[in-house]
């Protein structure tokens, strides 16, 4: 059988191939611990739940769900992010629904690009910002994103060539996998650089609620108030813990939205009402749970931070997200895969390479906050042994 040519950038992924190494592990014995996904193990708020349950009984919710039954819900997302953000926001222009944040990320570049376009991509970053690039028939450009630059593109290293054909430019902050956080200068200085370029600007925003410590992390739209050239993606995944519902949408310029809404016309419907009546809910209802899931993953990183240092491996303590990016000590710097398959199978403590991020994330290991602190300890514990017996 003759595939698509577009589907031979997607053959290599590095954390299938880590789910095999973590299924190996298992069938020898040992007892996982999964750090490598970034899925949160808290439960979503009883409201939420509620409202879901309610709408189950009420035949009215069980059919198709277009573009204009899901006003009540873009109507919430809009009064959220103006109340978070101070920006007005329009929900019947300026507001679309997803099926998780990571549709509208893998759907945009189809509105964006010609074939050969360049997208401007962060090294590190998330896999599917490449991957809609590719069914696209786009080429990335990888921005490095470096500790010395603290983990900031440098816009004045992209070549002039690439530039000119450059289309879209991709951001997320706080970031994953290095947790970063962006400064509303850096974002402005972005703006600026796009609209020079003519780029649109995406700002991928999951961690808009998890950060720590007093950070308040900015939209990218505060430094782009009248939507210009930007379009920012949220999710209910990270803040209402809701991942497995699949809610996602996006707020910005009204001709990406327009854009984005055609596309998905095209490739589905929206998700069941009833799961949109929950996330409502969420957006519109009590917020001390976002704020307890918050400091739950905080004492979750001090305990994973206290226990690293103590065995002697010294890692920053992240400001945001809910993983530690944490630099391969000698002799391992140079095969974030090879000390991740070898860490699991001996272990059974599974975490995720850098180097399935991006060429820049080499060297580093992310590992996600995703259980209770003692076992969250004992993965340390593990990782010690592992590590003593390598040298």
């Amino acid at each position: 059988m003759q595939l698509a040519n577009r589907m031979q950038p997607l053959q290599s992924n590095v954390f299938a191939d880590m789910d095999q190494a973590k299924a190996r592990a298992i069938a020898a014995g040992q007892d996982l611990i999964d750090l490598s996904l970034g899925s949160s193990d808290l439960p979503t708020p009883t409201h939420v739940l509620e409202a879901i349950a309610q709408s189950l009984s009420d035949p009215s919710t069980h059919g198709y769900l277009l573009f204009h039954g899901t006003r009540a819900f873009r109507q919430a997302a809009a009064q959220w992010y103006t109340q978070k953000f101070g920006i007005p926001v329009d929900p019947e222009t300026e507001v679309l629904p997803l099926i998780g944040s990571q549709e509208g990320t893998a759907h945009l570049p189809l509105a964006v690009l010609n074939p050969g376009d360049f997208a401007l991509l962060q090294d590190p970053g998330y896999p599917s910002h490449a991957g809609g690039v590719y069914l696209a028939g786009g080429q990335i450009y990888p921005m490095p994103m470096l500790a010395e630059n603290g983990f900031l593109p440098v816009f004045e290293d992209i070549p002039t060539p690439v530039l000119a054909q450059s289309r879209m430019m991709v951001l997320s902050y706080p970031h994953n996998p290095t947790t970063a956080i962006a400064p509303l200068s850096f974002f402005e200085q972005a703006v600026a650089f796009c609209r020079q370029h003519q780029l649109v600007l995406v700002h991928d925003f999951p961690y808009a609620d998890l950060v720590f410590d007093g950070v308040a992390p900015p939209s990218v739209l505060q430094a782009d108030p009248d939507k210009q050239v930007s379009i920012e993606f949220f999710t209910m995944s990270k803040s209402y813990n809701m991942g497995g519902f699949r809610v996602g949408y996006a707020i910005g310029n009204p001709e990406l939205i327009r854009a984005l809404r055609q596309i998905k016309a095209n490739v589905d419907f929206n998700q069941y009402r009833g799961i949109l009546n929950g996330a409502i809910a969420a957006l519109t209802g009590p917020q001390e749970g976002v704020q307890a899931g918050v400091e739950t993953f905080r004492q979750r990183r001090d305990t994973f931070i206290n226990a690293l240092h103590r065995i002697g491996w010294q890692v920053p303590t992240p400001e945001a997200t809910m993983y530690i990016w944490a630099k391969l000590p000698e002799p391992w710097s140079a095969d974030s895969i090879r000390f991740c398959v070898e860490l699991v199978e001996q272990t059974g403590v599974a975490a995720a390479p850098g180097a399935g991020f991006g060429k820049s994330g080499e060297g580093y290991i992310r590992l996600a906050l995703v259980h209770e602190p003692a076992i969250l300890e004992t993965a340390v514990d593990r990782m010690a042994q592992f590590l003593h017996s390598s040298f």
